[in-house]
């Protein structure tokens, strides 16, 4: 079984917009059906990309679609008020992201009050989209919030050291984004498992937009090759069920 935790709905019948000249090709929930039939997937977290800002509308209507074993991960303004996260919530949204590597989201000026409120108020934890080399500017900030999600295995690998140092903080890292990154994902799978093998939550990044290569099914295989049977079930499945699915998630 596999808890899908990082894709992306992209439906032109929903406001998309335009960053740094780029607009993202279709995918809908029809292509997301496609590409993940070949694996078993029986739940995951829909990721607002920097291109849908902070529109809703897609993401509900999404949720409603795929139905209740698929929570949604937003972005939202500061100025969001209790009752409309709370809406969000009754949703199926369960996280809040600050995407300081393109925009679209609210500022890191904002991170700290956003996060500790959202926690307060419906119990979402924040996901980053960043580069861990930028890390060390907001590493005190991550160290103390209540949960914390750094995207894509923080990209870099002159990040590392301090994407380790997070996660024994207890931030958890996404195992997605193969593509994206400049090291040898292997041996960062194994380091984050030595050190909490509760941390690493897997997601395909479909359809991995402006990525230098989209997911593979290959890409699975380095869980098989790396970790036991017991660390595989958690990062493809257990670890993103206990982090995103409340109490009454009984679809499994």
């Amino acid at each position: 079984m596999i808890f899908d935790a990082h894709f992306h709905i992209i439906d032109p019948r929903f406001p998309l917009v335009e960053n740094d000249g780029y607009l993202p090709p279709i995918f809908n929930i029809g292509d997301y059906r496609i590409a993940s039939s070949a694996y078993s997937i029986t739940g995951g977290a829909i990721v607002s990309g920097s291109f849908q800002a902070f529109d809703q509308k897609y993401l509900l209507h999404a949720l409603k679609k795929l139905g209740p074993s698929f929570v949604g991960v937003t972005q939202i303004p500061v100025s969001s008020s209790d009752e409309e996260i709370i809406t969000l919530n009754r949703a199926g949204v369960r996280a809040v992201r600050f995407n300081l590597k393109r925009g679209g989201s609210a500022g890191i000026e904002d991170l700290e009050a956003l996060a500790l409120r959202v926690h307060r108020l419906v119990n979402w934890h924040v996901e980053l989209y960043v580069d861990s080399r930028d890390l060390g500017g907001v590493f005190e900030r991550l160290a103390k919030l209540p949960k914390v999600v750094i995207d894509h295995f923080g990209l870099s690998k002159q990040g590392l050291p301090l994407l380790l140092k997070l996660v024994e903080k207890g931030v958890y890292v996404k195992a997605t984004g193969f593509g994206r990154i400049d090291f040898d994902p292997a041996e960062v799978i194994k380091n984050i498992c030595d050190i909490n093998e509760n941390a690493l939550i897997f997601g395909t990044d479909f359809p991995s937009t402006r990525a230098p290569r989209p997911f593979e099914a290959e890409d699975l295989e380095i869980f098989q090759r790396t970790l036991s049977e017991r660390q595989v079930h958690k990062v493809l499945f257990q670890n993103a069920v206990n982090l995103y699915c409340p109490a009454d998630y009984l679809t499994f």
